[in-house]
């Protein structure tokens, strides 16, 4: 397909930012606008990245719907903004986490029905219930958890989790959200005809991620390694065994490309995206690999205690959506880590402050 203008919201973010310079790198002739309320601690950096790329940036929130009244008609949404902590919540007011990722997804429909916008949405594995995830019958390896051998259920395998998944459960405030987008995007799309893709993300990463605990930890565990900071394995008896699997925002991007290509085919699909089982790590594992990559040890705290919402293990079952297209991730865990590790060297002055070094 042809777009004249995608609009990118949480187009300052990691990967708002990261997808809006792709696109606009690939596709020149279209004009890519960024909207982003830069609330999220290093956004702002992001700023001068986008304008050295093409990219229109547009200072708003997808909380306020004249924000994107103002704006002129898009061919395309890619919905990249959230406030994307699952801790979100748990310890105060979930209004911001609520009117972000539920009340902003609904403007953003509104803005898609008014033109005609064909939208795909980044949507989250937190979809799936917490009690559920922890269910799955696990065994303890030398430096990982892994799915009890010849084990598997409804949605779930040695190979990953699957669209399939039970969704009866609790999954927190910032996993409800997402769901319940998800679920209104279909009745946009089923009652307006609206093309729309929804894809359920693993963890992103990448470089330009400001890492945090609740959301960019592998470049957080990275930043900490190079800056000689101490790091702690919290929950599931303190021993970082809990494992996810990494999607290189880049790997996000080339099925994108895909999916543009051909929005007549692919929508009404809801599949899972990430790295799988081949690109996935421990918290002990990831440990190892920053060592290698730094040449530094860091002291790490052990807290055995799990937090409400946290679960030992995921990894994506990819497998809808590698044969729907062919799309396989292609950036391994190691040369992920390696870009990142290249990405801190290298604007190191800019980072320090974000990580309390003077």
């Amino acid at each position: 397909m042809t777009f004249h203008r995608i609009l990118i919201t949480g187009g300052a973010g990691f990967v708002g930012s990261n997808l809006a310079l792709a696109c606009k790198r690939d596709l020149p002739d279209t004009e890519v606008i960024a909207l982003d309320n830069l609330k999220r601690r290093g956004s702002e950096l992001s700023l001068e990245r986008l304008r050295h790329g093409g990219v229109t940036f547009h200072h708003g929130d997808i909380r306020c719907p004249e924000d994107l009244d103002n704006l002129e008609p898009a061919d395309l949404i890619l919905e990249c903004s959230a406030e994307p902590s699952v801790q979100a919540g748990y310890n105060s007011s979930p209004a911001y986490v609520i009117h972000t990722n539920l009340s902003g997804t609904i403007n953003c429909l509104e803005y898609a029905r008014k033109h005609n916008s064909a939208l795909i949405f980044l949507s989250t594995s937190r979809v799936y219930p917490i009690a559920s995830l922890r269910q799955i019958p696990m065994m303890e390896e030398n430096t990982r958890l892994e799915v009890t051998k010849n084990a598997s259920g409804i949605g779930w395998s040695q190979v990953g989790i699957d669209e399939t998944f039970p969704l009866t459960g609790s999954r927190s405030i910032y996993g409800t959200t997402k769901l319940a987008s998800e679920l209104l995007i279909e009745e946009y799309r089923a009652m307006y005809g609206l093309k729309t893709v929804i894809n359920r993300c693993g963890i992103l990463t990448g470089p330009w991620q400001m890492g945090k605990v609740d959301q960019g930890v592998i470049v957080l565990w990275m930043a900490h390694h190079f800056f000689n900071l101490p790091l702690g394995y919290i929950g599931f008896g303190g021993t970082g065994k809990q494992v996810r699997d990494l999607l290189h925002v880049d790997d996000l991007y080339d099925l994108l490309r895909v999916q543009m290509a051909d929005l007549d085919r692919y929508s009404g699909m809801v599949v899972n995206v990430g790295g799988g089982r081949e690109v996935s790590v421990s918290l002990s594992e990831l440990t190892d690999w920053c060592q290698r990559i730094t040449g530094n040890v860091v002291p790490l705290r052990a807290d055995p205690v799990t937090r409400d919402y946290d679960i030992p293990y995921y990894i994506t079952d990819h497998t809808r959506i590698t044969h729907a297209t062919g799309w396989m991730p292609k950036r391994g865990v190691e040369q992920t880590l390696q870009e990142i590790h290249g990405w801190i060297r290298t604007h190191r002055a800019m980072l320090a402050p974000l990580f309390g070094i003077a």
